[in-house]
């Protein structure tokens, strides 16, 4: 297990690239976040798809070994914008998963207040540019498009107000996520998927808030890589610099496993 931050190293230097042919020799599960990982984050959700490049080489990999998609979206919305099928998909920060809908209908439910709160404050959420996502087991409040991003961003805090004993509210990139507080993370969703591919090692690549629990569960043979090289606080061991990388990085994982 992982302990604590560290400085992170380039994942296509000598070092990243010798841990993935590691990597590669023993059973392993390969994970990708989506938003800012696979593809660039627009200012719209809704604009935002894997390109054919990326998709071309997810779809040869998950022919060779299992790939799963652990994403912050629904996983009927994800599914759609990926461009290749693949062993899994986990929706909504680790809360939703095909393969527990009891525990998914939970998280659902325990949103039911928060959604009352948000419809009878619509009117003033909307005024300040405020767009929210009910995407079912978690709900997004996203101020990228707001005019007064300070002012929106108070707006969602006393809105979120009162909800932290029974809700996980976390932050992301212009954005404030809540799910239910006993819903499972994305750490606990990558380790529930290492038990159904029988793998012994991960590769997790994520870009935001929600994916530093995976990087933090990793062990020491597991390849976490931070999307973005430039940030100094991240319990990741590996980064590139963005999602225009990644295709570089699946064509060395690609020919490692040969």
């Amino acid at each position: 297990m992982s302990t604590g931050t560290q400085m992170l190293k380039p994942l296509l230097g000598p070092q990243g690239l010798a841990a993935l042919a590691a990597l590669v020799r023993a059973p392993a599960l390969f994970a990708f976040d989506f938003d800012g990982t696979l593809a660039p984050i627009r200012p719209r959700p809704d604009d935002v798809h894997v390109s054919a490049t990326i998709a071309l080489r997810l779809d040869k990999l998950a022919r060779l070994r299992p790939v799963a998609i652990v994403t912050g979206r629904q996983i009927a919305d994800v599914r759609e914008r990926l461009g290749f099928t693949p062993s899994w998909i986990i929706g909504n920060h680790g809360a939703e998963d095909d393969g527990d809908p009891a525990g998914a209908a939970h998280a659902h439910a325990a949103l039911d207040a928060l959604r009352e709160r948000v419809r009878a404050r619509a009117d003033g959420l909307s005024g300040a540019g405020v767009l929210v996502e009910d995407k079912g087991q978690s709900l997004a409040l996203h101020f990228r498009m707001a005019p007064d991003r300070a002012a929106a961003s108070a707006l969602i805090e006393e809105v979120l107000a009162g909800f932290t004993s029974t809700l996980h509210v976390f932050g992301g990139k212009l954005v404030y996520n809540a799910v239910a507080a006993d819903a499972p993370d994305k750490a606990v969703a990558v380790q529930r998927l290492l038990e159904r591919a029988g793998a012994h090692a991960a590769f997790f690549a994520g870009d935001d808030v929600n994916d530093e629990p995976v990087f933090a569960a990793a062990r020491p043979e597991w390849v976490t890589v931070r999307i973005g090289c430039e940030r100094r606080e991240s319990a990741a061991r590996w980064c590139i610099d963005g999602p225009h990388e990644m295709a570089g990085v699946l064509d060395r994982i690609l020919a490692a496993i040969g």
